[in-house]
């Protein structure tokens, strides 16, 4: 009995484990970047270059330290096998309108593997005009 209880403790310890904790961002300013819901008042888009000269340090980061430091995502997708999108608005555009519609707007996406940690950041490019 001992032996399975250390057992699950240690293979909780190494689940928990997984991912890495995001340290400081030099330039970027996480609390401007959270109080700009949907990219609506334009901080979003001035804090981009900061954020993008510390990408690297999103990878294997895990889900709720992505959250601290950029608060809830502006969407969510759960996509198959636990994998997940968070979507941050960084440009005003429709979805500042009432009722808060989807948008083509350019939007930063972070993916989540299975184990909830960051596999891949990219940015969504506006829908062409018609």
């Amino acid at each position: 009995m001992l032996q399975r209880a250390l057992f699950l403790l240690s293979c909780t310890l190494l689940l928990g484990g997984c991912g890495q904790s995001l340290g400081s961002m030099p330039g970027f300013d996480a609390a401007a970047w959270r109080q700009d819901v949907r990219g609506c008042a334009g901080q979003r888009q001035l804090l981009l270059r900061a954020l993008d000269a510390n990408r690297e340090a999103l990878y294997n980061a895990h889900v709720s330290d992505v959250a601290d430091l950029l608060g809830r995502p502006d969407e969510e997708e759960l996509q198959e096998q636990t994998q997940r999108v968070y979507s941050y608005y960084v440009a005003p555009g429709p979805q500042c309108a009432p009722g808060r519609p989807h948008a083509a707007t350019r939007r930063l996406m972070i993916r989540f593997g299975s184990l909830g940690t960051v596999t891949e950041v990219l940015y969504s490019a506006p829908a062409p005009a018609q």
